[in-house]
């Protein structure tokens, strides 16, 4: 079945036909429809719709309720995109905070109103009792571009400068052009992404949409439209109401209309009562800005309206009634669903379930046919699936249809989602951190820690060349061409540490990059030789999954992210080999790393074998045993704790039932591992924050590895780069999404303010939940935590801090997650790993002195269940901070999605977790000479073990070539880079530099070319070159070149240095040789101070040098 068949069940019925014949009559119409349940009034919505020519205006009771039933339509209907009107202002009818995204919107949804016949536009009160402007003043201020038209460019950029339009080197958001020779890019107020527009002389010769984070174009375009800031001066010049702007023939949706002016006129009065001196507005300003409730209602009596809820504004409106009841609540019971579905079936009622992905439909099938098998029923259950997203499922009685959503089924949180608008801060997020800036600290391979000092242009032969300028110790100067790149790595040490800087020419680097390389070596030595004694011992291999496994992960509150899916898989698959797993689990806090664990442990019971969960602390055990318990509440199996607030009589008691096999899965800290515990029969053994643990539990950990199953779990980023250069040595799954559906945390940024505390904490105590309140310094924690009593008497309030006894602030954390307390005020102890999902509100006093990252992860302790979640940053004015945590606090707020920008907080957590995973001790070496930099060494010490060492422990890849070359440099005279008048900006040639020097593949390559075209126009002789040089070093690794010299019309390559190399005794070489004897009239070999080279005269391009290498294999 497909929505098309859904929607046809509609569009025929006679009620829904009379209801599009009514709102297509001249006069103004009221109806009301009554007995919609569930998302009916979607269904209902789009049918009509579907059936008439005008436009339609949804407004419903709140921001979230227009979101779900946006995306309701959006599903229903797939070539009519209905349009979201939100409210410019973040905070209901106060003047302070305009939101960007939510201007662009407003202004999409004019100009659409302004052009098209017929649009479905969705909003809620806030937004419709926003004035905007009329659409004379709109059409004098817009301008249209076609293809073909002529047009003279300066006239567009003075029409851009004259609407304050802000010129810059690359388009990010809204409001922004840049001209980059015969291309304008420029971002529109009414469109989602920005156009660029090509111009052959004064012709527009293309236009197309693109995307500003990666800057390419998306889609052609054949006429544009381009829209000013409609809420500046537009505005201020001319306001008219909203319903004035509503085409005509408009029908207006209402599903509580009451409570909607009820809501307008309450909060409008509480802000003019509310506007005091710190404000920049007058209460006569809410008036001018706002329509009231009475404007509103009157301009609604001139409308056709349909009113779909069960309150009735209109007295006197024509009624049409159906008869649709809500999906009814089936709290994962499947036996209940089953029956259900079976009577739905015997009253010839048709079952539709709809799913958000076919991976549910899969599950869905799957738990069935388990359960049909189980149960021995007769009869199949009869059901179709729909491959839909909808928000509430519900019964049509007149149709005899029951449709049901999964998310309801299991019981998920069900996440709405709006368009993507971007601001400046998420174009910039990991290009601005990778890019380097003139005084940013480098490490270079060779010569160690310089300061990076721009690019310079030289000359060389009378051609100009670019190159990387760094200055060393005693103002030495190197400079490094730009086909050696890769051999410079931004320096990312300790924060905020400057490094010393290295001499040229001394040997402190080379010794210290030994010293690093040995270190490394011996690491991965340990690490290896353990991986080897592993795969060959004989564990104990599981069974296939059950049905009762696929109900366990069906029944997964949160949909799976496809990183979980692959992780779940992969655990899977090794608990079912031969010799024992050892994997490592690493993803962000709230990532669903425990869920994983869940799901292996419950595999392990099923095949009759125990578990033990090892924590670190004491709270982690019982948080996990209450997850555990939780998740495994209704299938068949035993979880236990063991942790010191037990008494010595429980602990043995617990030990003894374990020992008989009476327990499935044990929790506890180091105490598991104490010689009194022993296990019935251990099969699997879950880690979590393994670096946690001392020396000596290690070293137990160790023995036990070998031939138990184990699965370890970080929340530490371990950077992905490390994984490949430790692969093969430990499995690695590395959780980098978070799940779709866990809710945004709303983000706030406010001045220390009593009242918003009160608010706050008051807003979450009402709904019967727990807020954090981080303050982090000792001397007055009891101070604030007063002040907070006084805000809020009837609290409970509990104080914890690192300078408290252990054992105390364990309890008061414990006291806490039973709900003991209802605020926690703290320093910033709770980073690390507390799980409440009960509390779901986090006020960060002085947010301005936290470093991103940290901030993150506070903020990732709330907003784990399937409530609404809040974070407060309290900051002084912005005006009193230093840039740096202006824009910190900025990309916080509004990032309030996990996963999105943290990228960025990542770069300090990526040398925590170089330590973790090789040993503290090496966070020193890092610090000294930079992350990449360690991390270019640990990959060549892992390679070279691999040849030497342990030549047969791993399977070796035979269908690549083996590399004997790691790295070939490059040196030319010829003019080979982008020109300046193609790329203008220094920093962004840089960029490209850099992206083109580390590609390793042909297709990136064209990708590369691709994109450089898009962006900067047809690519320049100098810039082709420079394309074709990043194949000749590939093609020169291949044939053993470590340098290649490209001069004076002469190719000169010299051969690995290396004598003992296994090179000089491959294929390869026989190959270069065998060409040498035969083209010995142009082609020479020759040896100096142990250095071979082959020299070719008459190559005078980078082309033919390639054509040259490549008759060699011929």
């Amino acid at each position: 079945m497909d929505r098309n068949q859904l929607l046809g069940y509609y569009t025929s019925r006679p009620l829904v036909v009379s209801i599009a014949a009514k709102l297509q009559e001249p006069v103004a119409n009221h109806l009301q429809i009554g007995g919609l349940a569930g998302s009916a009034d979607a269904i209902i919505l789009a049918a009509v719709t579907s059936l008439t020519t005008n436009s339609h205006l949804v407004i419903l009771n709140d921001r979230e309720e227009a979101a779900y039933f946006l995306n309701n339509i959006e599903n229903l209907l797939a070539n009519n995109h209905p349009l979201f009107f939100p409210s410019s202002y973040k905070r209901t009818f106060q003047l302070d905070d305009s939101d960007n995204a939510s201007i662009l919107s407003r202004a999409e949804v004019l100009s659409r109103l302004n052009k098209a016949s017929s649009v479905i536009v969705v909003t809620y009160p806030e937004a419709i009792a926003e004035r905007v402007v009329t659409r004379k003043n709109l059409e004098q201020n817009s301008i249209t571009l076609r293809v073909g038209e002529k047009l003279s460019t300066d006239f567009l950029t003075e029409f851009l400068l004259h609407h304050e339009f802000e010129s810059v080197d690359f388009v990010a958001q809204a409001g922004e052009f840049s001209v980059r020779g015969g291309i304008i890019d420029i971002f529109s107020f009414a469109n989602e992404l920005p156009y660029r527009i090509e111009f052959f002389g004064d012709d527009v010769e293309s236009i197309r949409t693109f995307d500003p984070t990666t800057q390419l174009s998306v889609q052609q375009m054949n006429h544009v439209n381009i829209i000013p800031n409609v809420q500046t001066k537009l505005l201020e010049d001319s306001r008219t109401s909203f319903f004035d702007f509503l085409p005509s023939n408009t029908t207006v949706w209402t599903k509580d209309l009451n409570s909607v002016l009820a809501y307008i006129e309450l909060h409008q009065n509480n802000v003019k009562a509310t506007i005091d001196e710190t404000k920049t507005y007058s209460s006569s300003k809410i008036d001018e800005v706002f329509d009231s409730s009475q404007i509103i209602a009157e301009k609604l009596a001139n409308k056709t309206t349909v009113e779909f809820g069960n309150r009735q504004h209109f007295k006197n409106s024509e009624l049409f009634k159906f008869s649709f009841s809500p999906q009814p609540s089936f709290n994962k019971n499947f036996d209940l669903l089953i029956r259900n579905l079976q009577a739905n079936h015997a009253q010839k009622i048709k079952n539709i379930l709809f799913a958000d992905s076919s991976k549910q439909v899969e599950r869905l099938y799957a738990i069935f046919e388990d359960l049909e098998k189980k149960n021995k029923l007769e009869n199949k259950v009869e059901f179709t699936t729909l491959l839909l997203s909808l928000h509430e499922g519900f019964v049509d009685h007149d149709l005899k249809l029951a449709c049901y959503t999964d998310h309801q089924i299991f019981d998920r949180y069900h996440r709405f989602r709006l368009k993507k608008n971007y601001s400046r801060n998420e174009a910039i997020t990991l290009k601005e951190i990778n890019s380097l800036k003139p005084g940013d600290y480098v490490t270079h391979i060779d010569h160690g820690v310089g300061r990076f000092a721009g690019l310079e242009m030289i000359i060389a032969n009378d051609k100009p060349q670019e190159a990387v300028r760094l200055i060393y110790k005693d103002n030495d100067i190197l400079y490094v061409s730009i086909h050696s790149l890769h051999r410079i790595a931004k320096y990312t040490g300790k924060d905020g540490t400057a490094p010393s800087l290295h001499k040229l020419g001394s040997t402190t680097w080379a010794t210290l990059k030994q010293k690093t390389k040995k270190k490394v070596k011996d690491i991965a030595k340990d690490l290896i030789a353990l991986y080897a004694k592993r795969k060959a011992t004989k564990g104990f291999a599981f069974n296939p999954d059950t049905y009762l496994q696929n109900e366990l992960e069906a029944s997964f509150i949160y949909e799976d992210t496809p990183d979980q899916v692959k992780s779940t898989v992969d655990v899977k698959k090794d608990m079912e080999r031969e010799y024992p797993m050892d994997r490592l689990i690493c993803g962000d806090v709230g990532f669903g790393k425990t869920e994983i664990a869940v799901r292996a442990a419950f595999k392990a019971v099923t095949d009759g074998k125990q578990v033990a969960v090892l924590v670190p602390t004491t709270i982690l055990a019982l948080q996990h045993f209450n997850t555990f318990s939780e998740r495994l509440k209704d299938f068949p199996c035993t979880v236990d704790y063991i942790n010191r607030f037990k008494s010595a009589a429980k602990q043995k008691e617990t030990l003894a039932e374990m020992e008989k096999g009476k327990i499935d899965i044990i929790i506890g800290t180091h105490r598991l591992l104490g010689k009194d515990v022993k296990f019935h029969d251990l099969g699997l053994m879950i880690i979590d924050e393994e670096q946690k643990f001392g020396v000596a539990a290690k070293e137990k950990l160790k023995a036990i590895r070998v031939n138990v199953d184990t699965l370890t779990l970080t929340a530490t980023p371990i950077p992905r780069t490390l994984q490949f250069s430790l692969m093969g040595a430990r499995d690695l799954s590395i959780i980098n999404t978070p799940p779709p559906n866990r809710q945004p945390v709303t983000t706030e940024l406010h001045v220390f303010d009593h009242k918003v505390i009160k608010e706050a904490i008051e807003y979450e105590l009402s709904r019967d939940g727990q807020v954090f309140f981080i303050h982090n310094r000792v001397s007055d924690i009891h101070d604030v935590a007063g002040m907070i009593q006084k805000l809020v008497p009837k609290a409970r309030i509990g104080v914890g801090h690192g300078q408290m006894d252990g054992e105390k602030l364990e309890g008061t954390i414990l006291e806490f997650i039973e709900h003991e307390f209802d605020i926690l005020v703290a320093t910033t102890i709770i980073e690390s790993g507390l799980d409440i999902p009960n509390a779901n509100t986090i006020i960060i006093n002085q947010a301005q002195n936290f470093g991103l990252s940290d901030l993150h992860q506070m903020r990732g302790r709330v907003g784990r269940s399937n409530r609404k979640a809040f974070c407060l940053l309290l900051a002084p004015p912005m005006s009193a901070l230093t840039n740096e945590a202006k824009q910190r606090l900025r990309a916080i707020e509004e990032f309030s999605d996990l996963g999105s920008g943290f990228n960025v907080a990542m770069r300090d957590l990526d040398i925590r977790g170089a330590g973790n995973l090789l040993g503290g001790e090496q966070s020193g070496f890092i610090s000294e000479i930079g992350f990449e930099m360690y991390h270019k060494i640990l990959d060549e010490a892992v390679q070279e073990l691999k040849d030497t060492d342990f030549a047969g422990v791993f399977e070796t890849d035979t269908t690549t070539e083996r590399k004997f070359v790691a790295d070939c440099q490059i040196d030319t005279d010829m003019e080979i880079l982008l020109p300046a008048n193609y790329v203008n900006s220094v920093t962004e040639r840089l960029i490209l530099y850099k992206e083109l020097d580390s590609i390793s593949t042909e297709e990136k390559l064209e990708e590369f070319a691709v994109k450089l075209k898009d962006r900067f126009g047809p690519i320049p002789k100098q810039a082709e070159e420079l394309l074709a040089t990043i194949k000749l070093r590939w093609l020169a690794e291949k044939y053993g070149f470590e340098k290649v010299v490209l001069k004076n019309m002469r190719f000169i390559g010299y051969f690995i240095s290396n004598q003992v190399s296994p090179f000089y005794q491959s294929e390869v070489f026989n190959q270069v040789l065998k060409y040498v004897q035969k083209h010995s009239h142009k082609v020479k070999l020759r040896e100096e101070k142990f250095k071979l080279s082959l020299t070719v005269r008459n190559i005078d391009t980078v082309d033919e040098a390639i054509a040259f290498l490549k008759t060699i294999s011929e």
